[in-house]
């Protein structure tokens, strides 16, 4: 029997029109015995949006019928937008009027009915496929009546959403809820809900991180079942029972899950490595250590290098509550002041973890690379590791850099092992500057936060030389297993980053020309090298932030796929994500999948579950690590913008980030919080905004401000419910107030006629004369 992916190619190859179940049974030629199998999978692809059911009981494809499924991203101007799901489509319009009862994030269906200015298509949703928000968080309140109603927490869902009378879970007016939808808007009523939690008041401590997990309705604790099923894996083991007695007997606390060893029952079928000096190299707050890192030096001058990786396949079965529980999470989650694991603690900074000298299982990565950077021979092996020491970024780039002599005292007998790890990531970093490998390597800014879980502090945070060592180890290990499964012939799940659009290149080739530089081809050709001797050209310049930035979304989006599509902005043909399965799904399926490869392949029964499986996998985990990336950048948005609470008034040097119609974006240099300079306080002129080359210009002044540019700018408001920083230019603040503080007399016209301009009254016209049309 076809699975779905298959199916679904078989129609658009073979079916010309829409059709019924039973013609495209007789077209595709299904077995009799397989026709009911067929069935469900029909329905399973209609339901899923792949297929649209239309009037007759017929099956189309969506694209064949001027309709799209995507995602409903709504504005807080009344409409929205439909974002496709296939990548070759563009985004959809959708007036205010042809909503339906769609709400913000919901997988919809959508029809074109037009092209708008520009070609960009307008349309109107036609079916909701899934929805998105069956819980809000948002602002509990009362009207002038008593009734209670929420308000959305999120500008996107548009409107109130009404509580009534024996609903409101004894929330007060002003205090944060979670609250959920007990019918659903339709085109003439709003929605209605209960609520069934109460966050607290909004300053309280705590309440923001609360909010944007409801908000993003991600997982706060764990299940009953998987909680007990790490804890049964952890204490479970003959090793574990006879550690945890002991402790018992001696009356002492429970054991730690961390200073527990891997049982030895499972060491059969293992290579043992820990005669190896095997090290991991992680951030100073870090609790689950997915990778370590061995190192020698070969007597052919070869690099013999181990990526060693913790075994989680091992202990999660696939299908057990531990793996349905990670696969709805998706990954975890890292906030500021806490985690939000896709596993229990028990293995996530337990036995999965590689916790120093405790025996641990690992999948390993084993290569032999060349003086240029080239994996000449690899092998895979189930392994056992204890690794000698928990070292941090700091002090391996304090020990290399020779900046503390304490430090490279205290572990010399490891510093020749960091010497030849710096060694080989010049080899591997040379290797990826000569296929074109796009390496931005901006500032970052990390924050310091108080006993009350808000900033202290926003400093400084670069990549040290321990930083690129370890990602490039890891960037190494990726393509190495993604090229092996490839040419296994073993179905894999592929991270992936397609061609850029060209229209989006040639629209950053204009922007980048009007600031002097290019990337020297046409669009259509432009690859990865070309945009990295760009990046080379402007490192260091006061325009590499917000080149950067641009260039990123001219970018496709990197996501999971089971076709191997290669890797744009790395310049790699293969790759996948394999070195951190305690905090990705897919890097656990990877681990299975390679396993299956290495251990005689998969049956063909298992190959057609696979090809099942393996697109909604991908689909899927790619979802949630973009829900992910926007709830921690949310609440890092929020609590610096709380932070700046108390700096009304203030002047800072700022950075030009980004220019709309509407204003200025400036990311302050010393506190690297972005805020808005909206066009309305810009008062000394008229100010057009210019696309191609990202500035607003004065009309009058002629005075530019583009992207890149130094400014001086006053923190004007801060609004805490919006979450956004209100900024002024000081120069034309300053300005206007030395305007207005001069008598009326002496003041000039508030917008000063520009050259050229005709002074003499218009002679009007007459009565008789037709307006020319």
């Amino acid at each position: 029997m076809p699975s779905r992916e298959q199916i679904l190619e078989q129609i658009r190859q073979r079916v010309q029109h829409p059709a019924s179940a039973r013609e495209l049974m007789q077209v595709l030629r299904i077995p009799r015995e397989e026709r009911a199998t067929f069935r469900r999978h029909l329905k399973a692809l209609a339901a899923d949006g792949q297929l649209i059911e239309v009037r007759g009981k017929r099956y189309g494809l969506p694209e064949k019928m001027d309709l799209a499924v995507g995602v409903l991203q709504m504005h807080a101007g009344g409409f929205g937008y439909v974002l496709p799901e296939r990548a070759d489509e563009p985004d959809i319009f959708i007036p205010a009027v042809h909503l339906k009862e769609a709400m913000h994030g919901d997988r919809v269906v959508a029809r074109i009915e037009r092209l708008r200015n520009g070609d960009r298509p307008e349309g109107r949703i036609v079916r909701i496929l899934t929805r998105a928000n069956p819980t809000v968080v948002g602002r509990f309140e009362r009207d002038e009546v008593g009734l209670g109603f929420v308000s959305p927490f999120d500008q996107r869902l548009l409107g109130d959403i009404a509580v009534p009378p024996g609903d409101t879970g004894g929330a007060a007016p002003g205090q944060m809820v979670t609250v959920e939808i007990t019918r659903w808007p339709t085109e003439t009523r709003g929605p209605v809900g209960r609520v069934i939690e109460v966050l607290g008041s909004i300053d309280d401590p705590g309440v923001d991180t609360r909010l944007i997990i409801r908000k993003y309705g991600l997982p706060d604790e764990h299940g009953e079942e998987a909680v007990a099923e790490a804890r049964r894996i952890t204490f479970g083991s003959e090793d574990g029972r006879r550690t945890e007695g002991k402790a018992r007997r001696a009356g002492g606390r429970r054991t730690s899950p961390q200073t527990l060893h891997a049982s030895r029952e499972d060491f059969a079928g293992r290579t043992d490595f820990r005669d190896l000096t095997v090290v991991t190299i992680d951030g100073e707050s870090a609790r689950d250590f997915d990778d370590a890192i061995s190192l020698e030096r070969l007597p052919n001058g070869h690099y013999h290098l181990g990526v060693h990786i913790a075994d989680v396949a091992h202990y999660v079965a696939e299908g057990s509550a531990l793996d349905a529980e990670a696969h709805e999470r998706g990954t975890s989650v890292y906030f500021p002041e806490r985690a939000l694991h896709m596993f229990p603690e028990e293995l996530a900074t337990g036995l999965c973890s590689l916790n120093p000298r405790v025996d641990r299982l690992v999948q390993s990565c084993l290569m032999e690379v060349d003086r240029h950077g080239q994996v000449v021979r690899s092998e895979f092996h189930d392994g056992i590791i204890r690794t000698v020491a928990r070292m941090t970024y700091t002090e391996v780039n304090a020990i290399l850099m020779g900046e503390s002599p304490e430090t490279a005292a205290r572990y010399e007998p490891l510093v020749p092992l960091f010497e030849r790890m710096r060694d080989l990531f010049q080899l591997l970093n040379g290797r990826r500057r000569r296929l074109g490998s796009i390496d931005f390597d901006l500032s970052e800014s990390r924050v310091v936060l108080g006993p009350d879980g808000q900033i202290e502090a926003i400093v400084a945070s670069e990549r040290n030389i321990a930083h690129r060592i370890i990602e490039e180890f890891m960037l190494l290990a990726n393509e190495t297993v993604a090229e092996y499964l490839e040419a296994s012939g073993v179905p894999g799940l592929y991270r992936v980053h397609e061609d850029p659009d060209p229209l989006k290149v040639a629209r950053f080739e204009e922007f980048i020309s009007s600031l002097g530089y290019s990337l020297g081809v046409p669009s259509h050709t432009a690859r990865p090298r070309h945009f990295q001797a760009l990046v080379r050209k402007i490192r260091g310049k006061p325009e590499e932030k917000p080149i950067a930035a641009l260039m990123l979304r001219t970018m496709q989006k990197a996501r999971y796929a089971p076709e191997n599509l290669g890797h744009f902005g790395l310049a790699f043909s293969s790759y996948t994500h394999f070195t951190s399965p305690i905090r990705r799904y897919p890097d656990l399926v990877v681990h299975r999948l390679l396993r299956a490869g290495r251990r005689g392949g998969l049956s063909e029964a298992r190959r057609e579950e696979l090809a099942e499986d393996l697109p909604e996998i991908a689909r899927h985990t790619s979802d949630r690590e973009r829900r992910a990336d926007e709830a921690e950048r949310e609440l890092l948005q929020w609590k610096k913008v709380r932070f700046m609470a108390d700096k009304v008034g203030d002047e800072f040097d700022g950075f030009i980030t980004g220019v709309a119609p509407f204003g200025l974006f400036v990311e302050l240099v010393e506190h690297f919080v972005e805020g808005l300079v909206h066009v309305s306080t810009m008062a000394d002129d008229y100010y057009r905004f210019l696309e191609a080359t990202h500035s607003l210009r004065g009309e009058n002044t002629q005075k530019v401000y583009r992207l890149g540019d130094k400014v001086r700018v006053q923190v004007i408001r801060v609004d805490l419910e919006k979450r956004q920083i209100e900024l002024g230019l000081s120069e034309i603040l300053d300005a206007v107030r030395h305007e207005e503080r001069r008598p009326a007399t002496l003041r000039r016209p508030r917008r000063p006629k520009a050259a050229g301009r005709r002074t003499e009254p218009l002679r009007k016209r007459p009565r008789t004369q037709k307006r020319r049309r």
